[in-house]
């Protein structure tokens, strides 16, 4: 009998359940978290009959507790915390109260720095890496589509790093350590910027944007954009390589499209401002040409607002 932390997802929406899903098949506790009042209509069905897990080699439903914060957080040992990054501060503040003694707080989002935001409202955390393709297509069910991997990194945590790590791996989840995380940002920065706003203006898979030559050379010029900005930051990283894993990993995740795509589809804000977004503002501070990320950005942005 293997024992497990008490785990506690903090915005569980479809990264947050794909992993918490994971922790809690391998047989860990795990509670998602729910606002006080709310009435989404995923929680519910998770609450009253398990999450549906519909994935590439797991089609089964998971029984996962859900509760208010200071239930579901009371006495959990790791948080999985993946809510959408402009939602970052005010989540963080939220749960702060509610967190246990030797907490470790597992950031699963998009962007470079919502560990840094996390602690300006006093909760700490370490950062992470997400590749998956997973939706919530329907309230209750999880439709996972590909891939399924995690790569972290604190080099003032390195101990909590590993136990993480340790524990993903158990249940599953191949989850890398690495001593050079902020890179690690940057490379699925720049791979979720090629492709995620493209995707959500035509409403195509990612296979497809690699596939359709005009699409791709976009992507090309968000990667070189950002890789250039990334170097005047003090980030090298080799374009060519970039692009070569970049196009291993978007075709890896074939049919799905992107979470910019499915916000929009559902009319809700995007993280786009974390993305190409993100790139634009940093190259306009360092003086570094941006174009394509700016047009891209300025795009998604007209669509949030239709």
């Amino acid at each position: 009998m293997v024992d497990w932390p008490r785990v506690a997802v903090v915005g569980p929406g479809a990264v947050g359940s794909f992993f918490g899903g994971m922790l809690a098949r391998a047989g860990a506790p795990v509670a998602f978290v729910g606002r006080p009042g709310s009435t989404n209509p995923h929680l519910e069905s998770v609450r009253t009959r398990g999450l549906a897990f519909d994935g590439v080699a797991i089609q089964e439903t998971i029984p996962i507790e859900v509760a208010e914060p200071s239930e579901a957080l009371e006495g959990a040992e790791l948080v999985l915390f993946g809510v959408k990054t402009p939602d970052t501060e005010s989540a963080a503040e939220g749960i702060r109260p509610h967190l246990a003694p030797g907490a470790v707080v597992l950031s699963l989002q998009n962007g470079i720095d919502n560990v840094e935001r996390m602690r300006t409202v006093g909760v700490e955390a370490i950062a992470a890496v997400v590749i998956v393709a997973a939706a919530i297509e329907t309230p209750g069910t999880l439709r996972h589509r590909g891939r399924g991997d995690l790569v972290i990194g604190d080099p003032e945590r390195p101990e909590e790093a590993r136990w993480i790590s340790e524990l993903f791996e158990r249940a599953g989840v191949p989850c890398e350590v690495s001593d050079a995380i902020r890179r690690e940002l940057w490379f699925k920065l720049i791979i979720n910027s090629m492709a995620n706003a493209t995707s959500a203006l035509t409403r195509a898979s990612y296979r497809r944007l690699t596939e359709f030559e005009p699409t791709w050379r976009i992507a090309l010029a968000v990667a070189r954009e950002a890789v250039a900005v990334a170097r005047v930051e003090g980030i090298e990283l080799d374009p060519e390589e970039l692009i070569a894993r970049g196009a291993a990993i978007i075709q890896g995740v074939g049919e799905a499209t992107s979470s910019t795509e499915q916000d929009i589809a559902r009319g809700r804000h995007t993280e786009i401002d974390a993305l190409n977004g993100y790139i634009a503002r940093r190259g306009a501070e360092l003086d570094v040409p941006t174009p394509t990320n700016e047009i891209l950005w300025a795009l998604v942005k007209l669509r949030e607002e239709r």
